[in-house]
């Protein structure tokens, strides 16, 4: 049972995520990930963020992720992003 505050979704449909690995990704990695968005954290995290066509297309990721050798931290529900191009972007807190 999915909790109440997730929309209904079906399994074909597009759905934003946020993927926490440990450890950063480099810039060369962008286009492998399918126009997501990729934030280095601070604290040595990556987040990779965006829209997902299915759930085929979500464990292709994940399947990129175990080839990658990184820890896959969370995966969580996130809003759609703004942007349709992929980017690297570094959460620099100065």
């Amino acid at each position: 049972m999915l909790p109440e505050t997730l929309p209904p979704y079906a399994p074909d449909d597009p759905v934003a995520y946020q993927i926490r690995l440990k450890g950063h990704l480099g810039p060369q990695w962008a286009d492998w990930f399918d126009g997501l968005t990729i934030t280095l954290e601070e604290n040595g995290d990556t987040l990779l963020t965006g829209s997902i066509p299915d759930q085929a297309a979500l464990h292709g990721l994940f399947k990129k992720v175990r080839d990658l050798g990184l820890p896959l931290l969370a995966v969580l529900p996130a809003p759609l992003p703004d942007v349709s191009t992929p980017f690297i972007k570094e959460n620099n807190h100065e």
